[in-house]
């Protein structure tokens, strides 16, 4: 019955990866919760695309979360509705009303700070919003006995590859810059505390690179600004929002001299998330994956994948290596499939064609 359904808190859920693990939660039958401060998702002004609301399971028509147009539109595609509240995961007090009002079975904690080339410039920025809102979570969660979470890590634990593919045995905390830090900070502290009370149950995921968008073109990653990742530089470009893309480096010792990635589908990242809050139930412990594809595409590779997509030459020009990027990164995955029976189903021209899809139907975002 309804009333069984669990109640999952995520944070950061009306940014990219949130909203796309939102729907997903919605339509495996949990009840998410998400709640988010807008820093890297937009606010509600009125989404350009007139919002039909669907009819709710009582019949009637259901008030959308107004101030979230990515869960606006993720309840259009679930046709229920769905929960959001506008919070900072560093506000305590906040969080305590939060935690009162709801039983939370789990908690999927994407919020936080996750721009590579700006957490150098701001490290202090990093480490209070990563760090601070992380300890005021479990917290928390300790407070209120939940005690079960999937923590949104990053490959950038990895630091600068030792060996390839990575496995979940690579050394990690040789980051190369502060985002990947304070990443590699919250996985440890969430270790120690799994180690310091049986009852807990972690999942850390560390993703690889996300792209693409959900097949109904209604949510995507809609960068604040210029973006900071390639393929949404790339998608805008071919839309005709950018001139040409800067490609940093072609003098990496890769395929073709530019870096290399492991790119994986948002829908295959946020299936992820399920399979980790099952692993949840196992009493699991503290238990950590990649989510990758075990495949690498340079960055011209992912270029002219989004030419073949949108049917557009996209413009580049070389210019100098970014502080902070590597050479070549990619997962090995076969962990996750191992223990989560999770693996990514979607290749290069799928992620390419629906990023295209998002970009061609919301061309200044939502």
């Amino acid at each position: 019955p309804a009333a069984m359904a669990e109640e999952i808190l995520v944070t950061g859920g009306a940014g990219y990866i949130g909203s796309h693990c939102v729907l997903q939660l919605a339509g495996a039958g949990y009840v998410p919760v998400g709640v988010g401060n807008f820093h890297n998702a937009i606010r509600g002004r009125q989404s350009r695309r007139p919002a039909r609301e669907g009819p709710s399971a009582r019949g009637g028509a259901f008030p959308g979360p107004t101030a979230s147009p990515s869960l606006r539109r993720v309840q259009q595609v679930v046709r229920k509705p769905v929960l959001f509240q506008e919070l900072d995961v560093t506000d305590e007090a906040a969080l305590q009303e939060l935690f009162s009002k709801h039983r939370f079975s789990a908690v999927v904690h994407f919020a936080g700070l996750k721009a590579v080339g700006e957490s150098v410039q701001k490290p202090l920025e990093y480490y209070r919003v990563n760090l601070t809102g992380t300890i005021r979570l479990l917290e928390t969660m300790k407070a209120h006995g939940v005690r079960n979470i999937v923590f949104s890590s990053s490959a950038t634990v990895y630091g600068d590859p030792k060996y390839l593919p990575l496995d979940e045995n690579h050394p990690v905390g040789g980051c190369t810059n502060p985002y990947g830090k304070s990443k590699y900070f919250i996985e440890e502290m969430i270790r120690d505390l799994c180690k310091a009370e049986k009852d807990w149950n972690a999942v850390l995921l560390r993703y690889f690179n996300p792209i693409g968008a959900h097949e109904s073109g209604m949510i995507g990653e809609d960068p604040q600004g210029i973006p900071n990742n390639l393929m949404p530089y790339v998608a805008q470009v071919a839309v005709g929002r950018r001139e040409f893309l800067s490609v940093f480096g072609n003098d990496y010792k890769t395929i073709d001299g530019t870096g290399v990635r492991d790119y994986i589908h948002v829908v295959d990242l946020a299936k992820g998330h399920i399979a980790a809050l099952k692993k949840l139930k196992e009493n699991c412990g503290c238990k950590i994956y990649n989510l990758g594809t075990g495949t690498g595409y340079s960055v011209l590779q992912m270029v002219r994948a989004m030419e073949k997509a949108s049917g557009r030459e996209i413009k580049y020009k070389i210019t100098g290596r970014r502080e902070g990027d590597v050479a070549s990164c990619y997962a090995n995955p076969e962990l996750a499939e191992r223990e989560l029976g999770w693996k990514a189903a979607f290749g290069l021209d799928k992620m390419c064609e629906d990023l295209w899809r998002w970009q061609v139907q919301n061309p200044t975002g939502f």
